[in-house]
């Protein structure tokens, strides 16, 4: 498989795709992660501010591309972290493969985020004192599989993200689309169910962000991982099949693609 091959522009290209349907339903069976009736509010008491997100109904099917998109303050990062299981909501219910994640307690919580979910951040978030492989190999070892068992699984995404040679790089070695593209592997070395990126390419030039999105989005549906990105790009979100408007914590469009 290889992940570094240039992206046909019909079937990739933000520009060449084309509204064919209306969204999925939170209630289809197809879905796996699925939020209903999401609220969430900052703070002691309900009246001091307006909801962070006020009343989200949002349905991911398994190997699904789906952009949330929205100005400053619209709630996109509170529901990606709602559905990722980072904070609980204020009411309503996220549930993933039929599980209330409410009910997990937090160290389960922690658990079903190694084992389930990956994630990729704008800065990346890499450890800086540990090598390429040892941050792609870390979500391994902490859910105990041993040292040298993660780093030959790590090291096998290092050849398709075009990361030869720099596995024993630490990340101020690496420019800022490489060590993008070692937290794809980091997200993807467990094989998630989901990936979480939140504004995965913020921190980078257009052109490497094309490359980091195009790697990203070919290397979840390879590894048949639903992908859920927080953006504020259209560029960037033309490369997911679907596209969630948020405005004042409220969902304004959800539009599939193609």
């Amino acid at each position: 498989m290889n992940l570094t091959t240039s992206p046909r522009a019909e079937t990739h290209h933000p520009e060449s795709r084309k509204s064919t349907g209306s969204p999925e339903s939170s209630e289809s069976p197809e879905a796996a992660l699925v939020g209903r009736a999401l609220v969430k509010t900052y703070g002691p008491t309900r009246d001091e501010a307006p909801p962070a997100l006020a009343g989200v109904d949002l349905a991911i099917a398994p190997g699904s591309s789906v952009a949330v998109m929205g100005p400053s303050g619209s709630g996109k990062t509170t529901l990606l972290h709602l559905l990722a299981g980072v904070v609980t909501p204020t009411s309503g219910t996220v549930s993933w493969r039929g599980q209330d994640l409410a009910r997990l307690g937090d160290a389960a919580r922690s658990r079903l985020r190694r084992s389930d979910f990956g994630f990729v951040f704008q800065s990346g978030q890499l450890l800086p004192e540990l090598p390429a492989i040892e941050n792609v190999a870390l979500p391994l070892m902490l859910a105990g599989t041993p040292r040298r068992q993660a780093e030959v699984r790590a090291r096998d995404w290092f050849a398709p993200l075009g990361l030869q040679g720099l596995e024993r790089r630490r990340p101020g070695e690496l420019s800022g689309g490489q060590a993008q593209r070692v937290a794809i592997a980091r997200a993807l070395v467990g094989s998630p169910g989901v990936v979480f990126a939140d504004e995965p390419t913020g921190a980078l030039d257009q052109t490497t962000g094309q490359e980091v999105m195009h790697l990203l989005t070919t290397a979840c549906a390879a590894q048949g991982a639903a992908l859920v990105v927080v953006t504020h790009d259209p560029d960037v979100a033309g490369w997911c099949r679907r596209v969630v408007r948020l405005r004042d914590g409220r969902v304004e469009s959800d539009e599939v693609t193609r």
